[in-house]
């Protein structure tokens, strides 16, 4: 059955384990919807060493980040394909909350599933949270995904 309720669906992907359970919980969605999957890994420029550093060393960075952000959305494609769902691969450099965040607005997204990290408090109280960010600002539902307790 067709649904037009949730028909662009951003996954966003960050490689964890809870990552790779938004990518499940975002294709079955997608799946049933007859949706569309956008899967967007962004890569964090904020952890790039000061501008004093040697370039070499933030262009061997860049990357790493970069090959590691195919490898994520080849994760997807693979999931996608076993669903039989439409996906569309990007990869974005720069703040992840604000990035995933554009990209859902600019694309007119339904729907952003992201995997929680869960920090501890105090982590989330010091780093803050990309997932806690999206939920706060996005102007569309947010499916966080937590991992299976231990």
């Amino acid at each position: 059955m067709e649904r037009d309720l949730y028909k662009k669906i951003l996954i966003a992907t960050d490689g964890s384990e809870n990552g790779a359970q938004a990518i499940s919980a975002g294709m079955e969605i997608a799946r049933l919807s007859q949706g569309k999957v956008y899967a967007l890994y962004v890569i964090d420029d904020t952890c790039y060493p000061a501008g004093k550093s040697d370039p070499r060393l933030k262009t061997a960075m860049e990357e790493h980040f970069k090959t590691f952000g195919l490898e994520m959305t080849a994760a997807v494609e693979e999931a996608a394909k076993a669903a039989g769902v439409d996906v569309e691969f990007v990869i974005r450099e720069g703040h992840p909350a604000e990035k995933i965040l554009s990209f859902a607005e600019k694309h007119a997204v339904d729907m952003i599933v992201v995997g929680s990290l869960g920090k501890t408090d105090a982590e989330r109280f010091l780093l803050g949270s990309v997932s806690e960010k999206v939920v706060r600002n996005a102007e569309v539902p947010v499916l966080v995904v937590h991992g299976k307790r231990q």
